[in-house]
């Protein structure tokens, strides 16, 4: 059944991405000013300072930071490749403890023209060889399954089951899966895979926006919610009942949206994420 409507911000996290022309202060700013205390951080907007700087504005912002993101692009033909890879992720979870991320999201990549069963194996042993770095640092690595027109070349995991299978064979409490409801809302599997989720134990995150039925776009035209057919509020019930208590993360990629007032932009998510989520 549906989960209750919202009434607070207090759950509410948002994806510095889904505000992209922003830098990571001027996201600090605007998120504070509408009460949300929870931030995605994307790599790049640590560029201009470092993560250990990051991880301080934060800090003094009073902001919690639910996530680093992205990790993963594992797969590749060339065995070098792949090992830089694996060292980037490394990085990427050192990245993630200096700005006090807790977990690191996982895009796992695709080649095109390699077999999903070969790009699966990569992943997952890419995904392995992290892990002791992973607990190490006290930072979780969460698979974020895509959207399947995404196989060929962004990620060759695009379902819920699909992690779910890559968390049974490593089995670490230090790996799980990032539910999005863009990349996973038609899957009639779905609310069963939550559940065993969070029966697992692996069910780290939530990530909410809409799809736009006559999409223009297939990677930069996500919607705000309620401005397409996922209905949020019923998956949400879902991984409420699966014992999910943590952030409700915003996250869109949208041309028309990242062209506008961003100051804007981001009451329109409060209002959006108050009536549709």
């Amino acid at each position: 059944m549906p989960a209750s409507p919202i009434t607070d911000l207090s759950r509410l996290a948002i994806h510095t991405m889904t505000n992209k022309p922003w830098s990571l202060a001027q996201c600090i700013e605007g998120y504070s000013r509408i009460g949300v205390k929870g931030i995605s951080v994307w790599r790049n907007v640590l560029e201009p300072m470092g993560a250990k700087e990051a991880g301080k504005m934060l800090r003094d912002a009073g902001m919690t930071a639910v996530s680093l993101v992205r990790g993963g692009f594992f797969p590749a033909t060339e065995a070098t490749a792949r090992q830089k890879a694996i060292d980037d992720n490394r990085q990427c979870i050192d990245e993630a403890a200096a700005i006090g991320a807790p977990m690191v999201v996982l895009v796992c990549g695709a080649v095109p023209g390699m077999s999903m069963h070969e790009a699966r194996n990569q992943i997952k042993d890419g995904i392995a060889a992290l892990l002791p770095h992973a607990q190490a640092s006290k930072v979780k690595l969460a698979i974020e399954p895509l959207h399947p027109m995404f196989a060929a070349d962004r990620s060759a995991i695009n379902t819920m089951a699909q992690a779910r299978r890559i968390c049974q064979a490593l089995r670490s409490e230090w790996l799980g899966i990032a539910c999005d409801v863009y990349h996973v809302w038609w899957d009639e599997d779905l609310e069963n895979e939550i559940k065993l989720a969070g029966q697992q134990k692996t069910l780290f995150a939530f990530h909410i926006c809409d799809w736009r039925v006559n999409t223009r776009d297939l990677l930069n035209d996500r919607g705000l919610m309620g401005e397409g057919c996922i209905n949020i509020r019923q998956i949400r019930g879902w991984v409420e009942e699966a014992g999910f208590r943590g952030w409700n993360e915003v996250e869109i990629f949208s041309n028309e949206r990242w062209a506008g007032d961003q100051t804007k932009y981001v009451d329109q998510i409060r209002e959006a994420y108050l009536k549709f989520s």
